[in-house]
Protein backbone atom coordinates (compact mmCIF):
# COMPACT_ATOMS: atom_id res chain seq x y z
CA UNK A 1 0.00 0.00 0.00
CA UNK A 2 1.40 3.36 -0.99
CA UNK A 3 1.57 5.95 2.05
CA UNK A 4 -0.69 8.46 0.54
CA UNK A 5 -3.32 5.15 0.09
CA UNK A 6 -2.43 4.47 3.95
CA UNK A 7 -2.87 7.49 4.99
CA UNK A 8 -6.39 7.84 3.24
CA UNK A 9 -7.39 4.27 5.12
CA UNK A 10 -6.62 5.49 8.74
CA UNK A 11 -8.28 8.52 8.03
CA UNK A 12 -11.34 6.55 7.25
CA UNK A 13 -10.92 4.20 10.22
CA UNK A 14 -10.47 7.75 12.19
CA UNK A 15 -13.51 9.10 11.11
CA UNK A 16 -15.41 5.98 11.44
CA UNK A 17 -14.76 5.47 15.38
CA UNK A 18 -14.84 9.54 16.33
CA UNK A 19 -18.78 8.83 14.91
CA UNK A 20 -18.89 5.71 16.38
CA UNK A 21 -17.81 7.27 19.77
CA UNK A 22 -20.48 10.64 19.28
CA UNK A 23 -23.09 7.93 18.78
CA UNK A 24 -22.05 6.78 22.28
CA UNK A 25 -22.08 9.96 23.27
CA UNK A 26 -25.74 10.88 22.20
CA UNK A 27 -27.49 7.86 22.21
CA UNK A 28 -29.41 8.63 25.20
CA UNK A 29 -30.46 12.24 24.51
CA UNK A 30 -31.05 13.02 20.81
CA UNK A 31 -32.28 10.09 18.60
CA UNK A 32 -31.85 12.08 15.10
CA UNK A 33 -28.38 13.22 16.27
CA UNK A 34 -27.81 9.36 16.53
CA UNK A 35 -29.96 8.24 13.50
CA UNK A 36 -26.96 10.64 11.34
CA UNK A 37 -24.04 9.76 13.03
CA UNK A 38 -25.00 6.40 12.52
CA UNK A 39 -25.64 6.39 8.93
CA UNK A 40 -22.60 8.30 8.48
CA UNK A 41 -20.55 5.83 10.15
CA UNK A 42 -22.43 2.85 8.33
CA UNK A 43 -21.40 4.48 4.92
CA UNK A 44 -17.93 4.32 5.99
CA UNK A 45 -17.90 0.99 7.32
CA UNK A 46 -20.10 -0.61 4.39
CA UNK A 47 -20.98 -3.97 6.34
CA UNK A 48 -23.53 -2.69 9.56
CA UNK A 49 -27.07 -1.85 8.46
CA UNK A 50 -28.23 1.08 10.38
CA UNK A 51 -30.62 -0.78 12.24
CA UNK A 52 -27.84 -3.23 13.50
CA UNK A 53 -25.24 -0.63 13.84
CA UNK A 54 -28.54 2.18 16.08
CA UNK A 55 -29.38 -0.82 18.55
CA UNK A 56 -26.02 -1.47 19.34
CA UNK A 57 -25.58 1.80 21.12
CA UNK A 58 -29.70 2.83 21.63
CA UNK A 59 -32.64 0.12 23.03
CA UNK A 60 -34.62 -1.37 20.45
CA UNK A 61 -37.72 -2.50 19.92
CA UNK A 62 -36.78 -6.53 18.67
CA UNK A 63 -40.53 -7.84 18.25
CA UNK A 64 -39.44 -11.06 16.16
CA UNK A 65 -36.58 -12.09 19.25
CA UNK A 66 -37.22 -15.24 20.64
CA UNK A 67 -37.23 -16.58 24.45
CA UNK A 68 -33.94 -17.96 25.86
CA UNK A 69 -36.40 -20.96 27.73
CA UNK A 70 -33.38 -22.88 28.79
CA UNK A 71 -31.84 -19.37 30.25
CA UNK A 72 -35.15 -18.66 32.04
CA UNK A 73 -35.89 -21.84 32.86
CA UNK A 74 -32.57 -22.39 34.77
CA UNK A 75 -33.09 -18.65 36.57
CA UNK A 76 -36.26 -19.75 38.03
CA UNK A 77 -35.18 -22.93 39.49
CA UNK A 78 -32.26 -21.46 40.90
CA UNK A 79 -33.87 -18.25 42.07
CA UNK A 80 -37.56 -18.90 43.00
CA UNK A 81 -37.81 -20.93 45.87
CA UNK A 82 -41.03 -23.54 46.80
CA UNK A 83 -42.99 -22.20 43.62
CA UNK A 84 -43.03 -24.85 41.50
CA UNK A 85 -46.47 -24.31 40.02
CA UNK A 86 -45.11 -20.52 39.17
CA UNK A 87 -42.44 -22.02 37.54
CA UNK A 88 -43.73 -24.50 35.18
CA UNK A 89 -46.82 -22.21 34.11
CA UNK A 90 -44.72 -19.27 33.88
CA UNK A 91 -42.05 -20.93 31.46
CA UNK A 92 -44.73 -23.11 29.75
CA UNK A 93 -47.08 -19.74 29.20
CA UNK A 94 -44.22 -17.32 28.13
CA UNK A 95 -41.88 -20.11 25.75
CA UNK A 96 -45.59 -21.03 24.10
CA UNK A 97 -46.72 -17.02 23.15
CA UNK A 98 -43.26 -16.37 21.77
CA UNK A 99 -42.89 -19.02 19.61
CA UNK A 100 -46.14 -18.28 17.90
CA UNK A 101 -45.79 -15.96 15.16
CA UNK A 102 -49.48 -15.13 15.06
CA UNK A 103 -50.80 -14.98 18.45
CA UNK A 104 -54.65 -14.42 18.14
CA UNK A 105 -54.53 -11.79 21.47
CA UNK A 106 -51.75 -10.92 24.19
CA UNK A 107 -50.75 -13.06 27.31
CA UNK A 108 -52.03 -12.18 30.32
CA UNK A 109 -50.86 -13.84 33.22
CA UNK A 110 -52.37 -12.87 36.79
CA UNK A 111 -50.20 -14.06 39.45
CA UNK A 112 -51.52 -14.03 43.18
CA UNK A 113 -50.26 -14.88 46.70
CA UNK A 114 -49.09 -13.18 49.69
CA UNK A 115 -46.74 -11.07 49.94
CA UNK A 116 -43.19 -11.82 49.99
CA UNK A 117 -43.86 -15.34 48.37
CA UNK A 118 -42.26 -14.36 44.90
CA UNK A 119 -44.64 -12.43 42.43
CA UNK A 120 -42.53 -9.23 42.07
CA UNK A 121 -39.38 -10.77 41.97
CA UNK A 122 -41.10 -13.59 39.01
CA UNK A 123 -42.27 -10.44 37.29
CA UNK A 124 -37.91 -8.85 36.82
CA UNK A 125 -37.12 -11.89 35.71
CA UNK A 126 -39.48 -11.85 33.45
CA UNK A 127 -39.51 -8.56 31.87
CA UNK A 128 -35.15 -9.43 31.95
CA UNK A 129 -35.13 -12.40 29.58
CA UNK A 130 -38.09 -10.39 27.59
CA UNK A 131 -36.04 -7.26 27.30
CA UNK A 132 -32.70 -6.95 28.78
CA UNK A 133 -32.80 -3.81 30.34
CA UNK A 134 -35.52 -5.82 32.75
CA UNK A 135 -37.69 -2.56 34.21
CA UNK A 136 -35.71 -0.18 32.93
CA UNK A 137 -36.31 -1.02 29.67
CA UNK A 138 -38.28 1.44 27.67
CA UNK A 139 -40.43 -1.18 26.41
CA UNK A 140 -41.61 -2.44 29.98
CA UNK A 141 -43.82 -0.54 32.27
CA UNK A 142 -44.60 -0.47 35.48
CA UNK A 143 -48.30 0.80 37.16
CA UNK A 144 -48.42 0.42 40.91
CA UNK A 145 -52.06 1.06 41.73
CA UNK A 146 -51.74 3.27 45.10
CA UNK A 147 -49.18 5.46 42.69
CA UNK A 148 -50.71 5.61 39.42
CA UNK A 149 -54.21 5.45 40.84
CA UNK A 150 -54.96 6.60 43.66
CA UNK A 151 -58.46 8.25 43.76
CA UNK A 152 -61.56 6.77 43.40
CA UNK A 153 -62.93 10.28 42.83
CA UNK A 154 -60.97 9.75 39.12
CA UNK A 155 -61.42 6.02 38.29
CA UNK A 156 -62.54 7.77 34.15
CA UNK A 157 -59.43 9.84 34.38
CA UNK A 158 -57.39 6.51 34.81
CA UNK A 159 -59.43 4.73 32.28
CA UNK A 160 -58.26 7.17 30.02
CA UNK A 161 -54.75 7.86 30.51
CA UNK A 162 -53.86 3.93 30.66
CA UNK A 163 -55.56 3.08 27.49
CA UNK A 164 -53.56 6.46 26.10
CA UNK A 165 -50.48 4.81 27.41
CA UNK A 166 -50.90 1.32 26.59
CA UNK A 167 -52.17 2.34 23.30
CA UNK A 168 -49.14 5.25 22.56
CA UNK A 169 -46.21 2.00 23.49
CA UNK A 170 -47.72 -0.98 22.18
CA UNK A 171 -47.93 1.57 18.86
CA UNK A 172 -43.98 2.42 19.33
CA UNK A 173 -43.15 -1.45 20.27
CA UNK A 174 -45.38 -4.41 19.83
CA UNK A 175 -43.61 -6.66 22.33
CA UNK A 176 -44.18 -3.86 25.33
CA UNK A 177 -44.95 -5.61 28.54
CA UNK A 178 -47.17 -4.44 31.06
CA UNK A 179 -47.02 -5.14 34.62
CA UNK A 180 -49.75 -3.97 37.18
CA UNK A 181 -48.23 -4.51 41.34
CA UNK A 182 -50.70 -3.84 43.77
CA UNK A 183 -54.19 -5.12 42.35
CA UNK A 184 -55.71 -5.87 45.22
CA UNK A 185 -55.63 -2.12 45.99
CA UNK A 186 -56.70 -0.87 42.36
CA UNK A 187 -60.27 0.67 42.28
CA UNK A 188 -62.87 -1.79 40.58
CA UNK A 189 -63.95 -0.85 37.48
CA UNK A 190 -60.19 0.83 35.82
CA UNK A 191 -58.48 -2.51 34.67
CA UNK A 192 -61.56 -3.15 32.38
CA UNK A 193 -60.09 0.14 30.55
CA UNK A 194 -57.75 -2.25 29.15
CA UNK A 195 -60.46 -5.25 28.06
CA UNK A 196 -59.90 -4.32 24.38
CA UNK A 197 -56.74 -4.20 23.91
CA UNK A 198 -56.76 -8.10 25.47
CA UNK A 199 -59.37 -9.41 23.63
CA UNK A 200 -59.53 -11.05 20.21
CA UNK A 201 -59.02 -8.64 17.92
CA UNK A 202 -56.80 -8.21 14.92
CA UNK A 203 -56.57 -4.60 15.97
CA UNK A 204 -58.03 -1.61 17.64
CA UNK A 205 -58.29 1.68 16.00
CA UNK A 206 -55.37 0.50 13.63
CA UNK A 207 -53.41 -0.92 16.31
CA UNK A 208 -52.60 -4.73 17.33
CA UNK A 209 -51.94 -5.88 20.59
CA UNK A 210 -51.49 -9.34 20.15
CA UNK A 211 -48.03 -9.61 20.80
CA UNK A 212 -47.71 -7.28 24.29
CA UNK A 213 -47.59 -9.04 27.60
CA UNK A 214 -49.97 -8.16 30.37
CA UNK A 215 -49.05 -9.31 33.76
CA UNK A 216 -51.04 -8.80 36.93
CA UNK A 217 -50.05 -8.59 40.46
CA UNK A 218 -51.93 -9.75 43.91
CA UNK A 219 -52.32 -10.52 47.26
CA UNK A 220 -56.10 -11.31 46.44
CA UNK A 221 -56.25 -15.38 46.54
CA UNK A 222 -53.98 -15.81 48.77
CA UNK A 223 -56.08 -17.20 51.69
CA UNK A 224 -57.58 -19.24 48.97
CA UNK A 225 -54.15 -21.22 48.33
CA UNK A 226 -52.87 -21.14 51.57
CA UNK A 227 -55.88 -23.38 52.52
CA UNK A 228 -55.57 -25.50 49.89
CA UNK A 229 -51.80 -26.19 51.16
CA UNK A 230 -52.59 -26.39 54.51
CA UNK A 231 -55.20 -29.04 53.50
CA UNK A 232 -52.92 -31.23 51.29
CA UNK A 233 -50.03 -30.91 54.39
CA UNK A 234 -52.51 -31.65 56.97
CA UNK A 235 -52.98 -34.37 54.48
CA UNK A 236 -49.68 -35.82 54.41
CA UNK A 237 -49.29 -34.66 51.09
CA UNK A 238 -46.60 -33.12 49.25
CA UNK A 239 -47.10 -29.30 48.02
CA UNK A 240 -45.17 -30.50 45.44
CA UNK A 241 -48.37 -31.98 44.67
CA UNK A 242 -50.55 -29.86 44.59
CA UNK A 243 -51.18 -29.34 40.51
CA UNK A 244 -52.71 -25.82 39.25
CA UNK A 245 -56.39 -27.38 38.45
CA UNK A 246 -56.37 -27.62 42.10
CA UNK A 247 -56.06 -23.70 42.71
CA UNK A 248 -57.20 -22.04 38.83
CA UNK A 249 -60.71 -22.04 39.73
CA UNK A 250 -60.81 -21.48 42.75
CA UNK A 251 -58.73 -18.33 42.14
CA UNK A 252 -60.46 -17.12 39.11
CA UNK A 253 -63.61 -17.23 41.09
CA UNK A 254 -62.48 -16.07 44.35
CA UNK A 255 -61.30 -13.15 43.03
CA UNK A 256 -64.03 -12.37 40.50
CA UNK A 257 -66.50 -12.24 43.71
CA UNK A 258 -63.68 -10.55 45.79
CA UNK A 259 -64.49 -6.46 45.63
CA UNK A 260 -60.65 -5.54 47.00
CA UNK A 261 -59.09 -7.92 44.08
CA UNK A 262 -59.34 -5.41 41.04
CA UNK A 263 -60.81 -7.69 39.41
CA UNK A 264 -64.20 -7.37 41.19
CA UNK A 265 -67.08 -8.35 38.07
CA UNK A 266 -64.21 -7.83 35.85
CA UNK A 267 -65.19 -8.14 32.45
CA UNK A 268 -61.24 -9.98 32.01
CA UNK A 269 -62.56 -12.47 34.25
CA UNK A 270 -66.12 -12.40 32.37
CA UNK A 271 -64.69 -12.59 28.78
CA UNK A 272 -61.81 -15.47 29.72
CA UNK A 273 -58.68 -12.83 28.92
CA UNK A 274 -57.00 -13.44 31.37
CA UNK A 275 -54.95 -16.54 30.33
CA UNK A 276 -53.51 -18.27 33.38
CA UNK A 277 -54.20 -17.36 37.19
CA UNK A 278 -50.78 -18.48 39.18
CA UNK A 279 -50.65 -19.04 42.39
CA UNK A 280 -47.94 -18.85 44.71
CA UNK A 281 -47.44 -20.63 47.45
CA UNK A 282 -47.23 -19.59 50.73
CA UNK A 283 -43.30 -20.44 52.47
CA UNK A 284 -42.04 -22.80 54.81
CA UNK A 285 -39.57 -22.45 56.84
CA UNK A 286 -37.19 -24.36 54.71
CA UNK A 287 -37.87 -22.22 51.76
CA UNK A 288 -36.84 -18.73 53.85
CA UNK A 289 -33.71 -20.50 54.74
CA UNK A 290 -33.01 -20.87 50.52
CA UNK A 291 -33.85 -16.90 50.38
CA UNK A 292 -31.61 -16.01 53.05
CA UNK A 293 -28.44 -18.07 51.47
CA UNK A 294 -29.39 -16.56 47.62
CA UNK A 295 -29.19 -12.96 49.82
CA UNK A 296 -25.40 -13.84 51.26
CA UNK A 297 -23.91 -15.37 47.96
CA UNK A 298 -25.61 -12.07 46.25
CA UNK A 299 -23.86 -9.92 48.67
CA UNK A 300 -21.04 -12.05 48.32
CA UNK A 301 -20.74 -13.33 51.82
CA UNK A 302 -19.45 -16.82 52.92
CA UNK A 303 -23.04 -18.86 53.36
CA UNK A 304 -22.72 -19.03 57.30
CA UNK A 305 -25.29 -21.78 58.48
CA UNK A 306 -25.64 -20.55 62.18
CA UNK A 307 -26.50 -16.94 60.57
CA UNK A 308 -29.26 -18.60 58.02
CA UNK A 309 -31.00 -20.27 61.20
CA UNK A 310 -30.66 -17.40 63.55
CA UNK A 311 -32.58 -15.33 60.53
CA UNK A 312 -35.00 -17.50 59.78
CA UNK A 313 -35.51 -18.41 63.62
CA UNK A 314 -36.67 -14.53 64.02
CA UNK A 315 -39.50 -14.83 61.24
CA UNK A 316 -43.03 -15.54 62.36
CA UNK A 317 -45.02 -18.15 60.76
CA UNK A 318 -48.71 -19.38 60.99
CA UNK A 319 -51.23 -21.20 62.00
CA UNK A 320 -50.62 -20.70 64.99
CA UNK A 321 -50.67 -24.31 66.20
CA UNK A 322 -48.64 -25.53 63.46
CA UNK A 323 -46.27 -22.37 62.44
CA UNK A 324 -46.07 -24.12 58.77
CA UNK A 325 -46.03 -20.99 56.72
CA UNK A 326 -43.53 -17.57 57.33
CA UNK A 327 -46.15 -14.73 57.23
CA UNK A 328 -44.21 -12.44 55.55
CA UNK A 329 -42.83 -14.88 53.08
CA UNK A 330 -38.94 -13.77 52.07
CA UNK A 331 -40.22 -10.43 52.30
CA UNK A 332 -37.97 -9.11 55.33
CA UNK A 333 -34.95 -11.58 54.31
CA UNK A 334 -32.59 -8.79 52.93
CA UNK A 335 -33.53 -6.16 56.13
CA UNK A 336 -32.92 -9.19 59.03
CA UNK A 337 -29.71 -10.02 57.48
CA UNK A 338 -28.46 -6.24 57.71
CA UNK A 339 -27.88 -7.35 61.59
CA UNK A 340 -26.07 -10.19 61.73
Amino acid sequence: MSGAMWRAASLGRGVTLGLLLTVHAVAAVEPITVGIAIGAASALTGYLSYKDLYCRFAECCREEQRLNASALKLELEEKLFGQHLATEVILKALTGFKNNKNPKKPLTLSLHGWAGTGKNFVSQIVAENLHSKGLKSNFVHLFVSTLHFPHEQQIKLYQDQLQGWIRGNVSACASSVFIFDEMDKLHPGVIDAIKPFLDYYEQVDGVSYRKAIFIFLSNAGGDLITKIALDFWRAGRKREDIQLKDLEPVLSVGVFNNKHSGLWHSGLIDRNLIDYFIPFLPLEYRHVKMCIRAEMRARGSVIDEDIVTRVAEEMTFFPKSEKIYSDKGCKTVQSRLDFH
